[in-house]
């Protein structure tokens, strides 16, 4: 409560001192200045009592009983006179007596969502000749560390100056008097970004990069702990970092495509045409988009070696680009130029990478659009045209012919194959007409030998019959079958017709002999031959 309870104190002592005088009796004097000392007395133990509300905190400064501060020092840790490091909770305190105590309260304080806290510590070891920021520590260690300030001034060993960690979003008992606190936005890593710290806190960077930048044989990263363009990255996401201890550089991570030509495509930005000029002397401007990329694992190679993601970036591939392309067209002719895109791409794109890589970026493709113009090349390329028209024509031309050439082998092997297939078909019936002639002169031949052999048999019978009844009998026999088999009547034996003139009924005829001619006539020779008939000779006669 302080001065205000001695003041008080002191006006009721003095009030009830007042009265002594007109008390009634002079024994009540002793206890009236004893009630005044007690008043007075109670005023001045009030006036050592401290509230601190709930919502503050209490900053202590010793006046007086104290043994003075070390130099350098600012805060005491050790009941030394000056601004006291330990600080009073909410509640009441005592023995805070107003002349050798001030107590002042101040806001806690509060960290906001999306925010963190800078610290700056007014007292500490002091930091090493040419550092700007105190060691780092871990968070766990850091918040003990400001929230303590005494554990921070001494066992913590916290250096003075702006510290590298910082508070996270809460509310704070700290001693505003010993700690600074500065808010800032969060950093916040979007996607398709990395973050890329450089550090300035920490010892010299160790880790050596070969081969990078132009006039640079090499660049170093740093390490946890070490000062300079961090190894590691933050991927996408939120992170409590002190953007004064520690640089954030965003690189995107997304494939971009550069556009240079006269005029915008597709929403991209046109950065102008490439002019080239060929070895004939051409020149002519080329449409060219290249797609390139900063992979996470190159993303501190492009910071160290071009300080980010920045227009140093792109003046840098612009500046590569067409330097590249100038150099190919020197090479070739315009035509040769125009004729070969795709090698001119191939070649582009191999070149631009083998360049880009070395300072972490990665070129995905190199693409030739528009090549020359009507006004550069206008007047080369239409003699190409009317050129490769007469050359198709040629072409088609000699197709014709061997059209006309292959049409007419065509026909030749077709007529070869008929006149083939006629000779197979004629040699065939040859061979079917041998083979038939064979089959008939076997079937000939064996129908003679037949009718031979039969004629054989027959006769061999024949001349066994007439052995034994004679020729005439045997002769007779044959005669007499003929006869029964053709149903010939030869009986009378011996007939002559007169009436022939007639033509009468019964009368048939054959070649001017009637049947009954005919009749006669067989009938006469038997008996002739009957007649004639030899004797039987006596072997063929019967026993």
């Amino acid at each position: 409560m302080g001065w205000p309870s001695i003041i008080v104190g002191l006006i009721l002592a003095v009030f009830i001192l007042s009265s002594i005088p007109k008390l009634p009796s002079k024994s009540l004097r002793p206890v009236v200045a004893a009630a005044a000392l007690v008043v007075l007395l109670i005023g001045v133990m009030l006036s050592s009592v401290r509230f601190v509300p709930a919502d503050r905190v209490g900053i202590v400064t010793k006046n007086a009983l104290g043994a003075r501060l070390a130099p350098g020092k600012i805060i005491a840790t050790d009941r030394e006179m000056g601004v006291q490091a330990d600080v009073l909770a909410p509640g009441w305190h005592f023995f805070y007596w107003p002349v050798i105590y001030s107590v002042d309260t101040d806001k806690l304080v509060e960290i906001r969502e999306g925010s963190v806290g800078l610290v700056e510590s007014v007292d500490g070891r002091p930091l090493a000749q040419g550092q700007v920021f105190a060691d780092e520590v871990a968070p766990e260690e850091f918040d003990k560390m400001i929230r303590d300030a005494k554990h921070f001034l001494t066992t913590g060993g916290g250096q003075k100056g702006p510290q590298t960690g910082v508070l996270r979003p809460g509310t704070y008992r700290i001693n505003t008097a010993v700690f600074k606190v500065t808010q800032v936005p969060r950093t916040d890593v979007a996607s398709s970004t990395v973050a890329v710290l450089k550090s300035n806190v920490g010892g010299p960077p160790t880790l050596i990069v070969e081969g990078v930048a132009d006039g640079m044989e090499s660049i170093r990263l740093a390490k946890e702990g070490e000062k300079g363009v961090r190894t590691d990255v933050l991927a996408p996401g939120s992170y409590p970092i002190n953007p004064q201890a520690y640089e954030v550089n965003m690189v995107s991570t997304a494939t971009r495509v550069a556009n240079y030509a006269g005029q915008a495509r597709a929403g991209l930005e046109a950065l102008g045409a490439i002019t080239v000029k060929s070895s004939d002397g051409f020149s002519f401007p080329v449409d060219v988009r290249v797609a390139y990329q900063i992979q996470e694992k190159d993303a501190p190679k492009v910071v160290a070696s071009l300080g980010g993601d920045n227009d140093k970036l792109q003046q840098l591939l612009t500046s590569r680009i067409r330097s590249i392309f100038r150099n190919n067209a020197e090479k070739v002719k315009a035509l040769d130029y125009v004729q070969q895109r795709s090698r001119q791409e191939t070649q582009s794109t191999q070149a631009l990478k083998d360049e880009m890589t070395r300072y972490g970026v990665t070129v995905e493709r190199v693409e030739i659009g528009e090549v020359g113009s009507e006004e550069t090349l206008g007047a080369l390329l239409k003699t190409q045209k009317d050129r490769e028209i007469a050359l198709q024509e040629q072409i088609t031309f000699e197709e014709q012919q061997r059209a006309a050439e292959k049409e007419k082998e065509l026909k030749r092997t077709v007529q070869e194959a008929e006149e083939e297939r006629r000779l197979a078909t004629a040699s065939y019936e040859v061979k079917i007409a041998e083979q038939e002639k064979e089959q008939r002169i076997i079937a000939a031949n064996a129908e003679a030998e037949a009718i031979r052999i039969k004629a054989e048999a027959e006769a061999k019978a024949y001349q066994m019959i007439a052995q034994q009844i004679g020729p005439a009998n045997l002769a007779m026999i044959e005669l007499l079958k003929i006869v029964g088999e053709r149903g010939i009547n030869i009986t009378p034996r011996v007939f002559i017709s007169g009436a022939q003139s007639g033509g009468g009924e019964g009368a048939g005829s054959l070649g001017g002999v009637s049947a009954a001619e005919n009749a006669a006539l067989i009938g006469t020779i038997l008996d002739a031959m009957v007649a004639r008939e030899e004797p039987v000779s006596s072997a063929a006669s019967p026993r």
